[in-house]
């Protein structure tokens, strides 16, 4: 009774945590589809570049791959990322996308750190007015000795920034703005404007990029959110020469810019000299706000500038009667590996099923949970992921069943047999799962689209069936061994040892269970029978011995 009292605990602590958790996400019992079984929204992005300027194809595939990135790094989406025409792109996305995945998509991520050489007091736009950002024909008179020469403000530059309105401000051409010359902008809210020389650090030398709360004195964290910065062996020494020579200088000279797609998102004084090339960049940040920046500068910035020049709805490209051939393809195979594993293992088979109804059940949990709270979707290749499950799982029940057989076969009583067929049982069970989420771990590293679900929900089913082979089926097996139906080997358990072929010496070992009352009771005639018998026979001598006397 303990050992069912057990079961009955660890099943709820599998299945009942997890429906917990789907309860604690979004409340949703039914995970979210794929582009290919529910439709979505499809983007289109358009270059954003100057009239001598062309679109090459390298930064098109480049654009390309970081915007998927970006994509997935929100969940497995399965978003379709493709070029149309040779210049725009096309991203497909399942459902409505919010706000977070659309920034991803469409900022560019340019980031730069440009030294400050004069800032003030953002000016409000007559109506109609609009500055340019980029000068033309701006050339310094002196050629200026480092990048934060005031040489750099020659009088086209000053009338700018004097005439500058950010609310009129042209992203388009601060984003485009040459690298190599100063930078007329504004800062991401439209409170100050600045002149900025040119670029010192490029966003192409950041190594990695995490988001976080930003560290107070002493040890202590703010609750202000920002984004930390490692920058390769370039970047570190590009912004350490930078940082020594900023903290020298007076005024707002000491203020190193952090620009983002050509406007200001921070503009800190520098009281030291960063030498590790570890930044950190804080401002006017939430955590979801700084979370997609960091995905942003991790991935790379975009080769060239995007504008969305489009978003429609599009339906589904299979749709749901695909959904639910799958589904009754899964329910046919299931059906089948139930029928052969009742007939191979008659009553034996039915802890095969009962393991993938708990199987079937924890890995349903688990993607609704991944669904509602990391943004995966289910596509047609997921759900065949999951098909294919069903096989793995059978085939771990199978192995530790025959290895069960195998000690009956020895000799064994079941209680010993299913312990000593576990030990062997599971290292086979965790080299070949080992091996199969291995696969699926480098398929879903290296592919992209609807494959990279297959290879999800068969990693996902993979650790699965580990989990309830040893924490389900496993202890289900030791509480059936103590039962009087499998300990006697009945014909109908599937494990009886003499249908198994069970010998010791040349004959069999394994008996009809023995009765104690009844052997007691027959083995008490036998004895009062015998002497009966004993009684009888000395009567009849002592009948003779008379008759011989007389």
């Amino acid at each position: 009774m303990t050992r069912f009292i057990w079961l009955g605990v660890l099943f709820a602590l599998l299945i009942g945590g997890n429906a917990l958790a789907v309860l604690q996400g979004t409340g949703s019992w039914v995970p979210k589809l794929a582009l290919d079984l529910q439709g979505g929204t499809q983007i289109i992005l358009a270059p954003q570049v100057s009239e001598n300027q062309r679109v090459t194809e390298e930064q098109l595939n480049q654009a390309v791959s970081i915007i998927r990135q970006r994509v997935d790094a929100g969940g497995v989406a399965e978003a379709e990322v493709t070029t149309q025409g040779g210049a725009n792109i096309v991203v497909s996305i399942p459902g409505v996308p919010d706000q977070a995945t659309l920034e991803r998509i469409r900022s560019s991520a340019k980031l730069e750190f440009r030294a400050v050489l004069q800032a003030g007091i953002a000016v409000v736009a007559e109506e109609g007015e609009e500055a340019p950002v980029i000068i033309e024909d701006s050339s310094p008179l002196t050629a200026p000795s480092n990048p934060s020469d005031l040489a750099w403000i020659t009088p086209a530059i000053d009338s700018a920034y004097n005439q500058l309105s950010c609310e009129a401000l042209d992203e388009r051409g601060a984003n485009v703005a040459d690298p190599t010359q100063p930078l007329v902008t504004c800062s991401d809210d439209g409170l100050a404007k600045y002149i900025l020389g040119p670029v010192e650090v490029d966003g192409g030398t950041i190594a990695d990029a995490i988001s976080g709360l930003v560290p107070g004195p002493q040890g202590t964290v703010t609750s202000e959110w920002g984004v930390f910065l490692e920058f390769d062996s370039e970047g570190t020494q590009s912004f350490r020469t930078v940082t020594e020579r900023l903290i020298m200088l007076p005024g707002v000279q000491n203020q190193f810019a952090i620009v983002l797609d050509g406007k200001v998102i921070s503009a800190p004084r520098t009281l030291a000299a960063i030498t590790d090339g570890n930044p950190q960049i804080s401002g006017s940040f939430t955590q979801e706000s700084a979370t997609v920046l960091a995905d942003q500068l991790k991935f790379g910035a975009l080769p060239i500038g995007f504008a969305v020049q489009s978003s429609e709805t599009i339906t589904a490209t299979l749709g749901l009667t695909q959904l639910q051939s799958g589904l009754l393809a899964g329910a046919i195979g299931l059906i089948l590996v139930v029928l052969y594993s009742v007939i191979q293992y008659r009553m034996l088979g039915m802890v095969t099923v009962f393991s993938l109804i708990t199987a079937f059940t924890l890995s349903y949990f688990v993607i609704t949970y991944l669904s509602n709270t990391q943004g995966y979707r289910l596509s047609l290749a997921g759900v065949a992921g999951l098909i294919v499950a069903i096989g793995i799982t059978a085939d771990s029940f199978i192995v530790f069943f025959e290895r069960i057989r195998d000690e009956l076969r020895d000799g064994r009583n079941l209680e010993s047999s299913i312990v000593g067929a576990w030990r062997r049982a599971f290292r086979t069970i965790l080299a070949s799962d080992a091996v199969g989420f291995l696969a699926a771990a480098v398929l879903f590293i290296l592919a992209v689209g609807n494959v990279r679900g297959f290879a999800f929900t068969l990693g996902i089913t993979t650790i699965v069936d580990l989990i309830v082979v040893a924490l389900f089926t496993q202890p289900l097996m030791q509480v059936l061994g103590r039962t009087n139906f499998f300990a006697s080997g009945n014909k109908l358990s599937g494990l009886d040892p003499r249908a198994l072929g069970a010998v010791y010496r040349g004959r069999a070992r394994f008996r009809e269970p023995v009765d104690v009352g009844a052997t007691a009771m027959k083995k008490s005639a036998r004895e009062a029978k015998r002497r009966q018998t004993i009684a009888e026979r000395k009567a009849q001598e002592e009948a003779g011995l008379l008759e011989g006397k007389n």
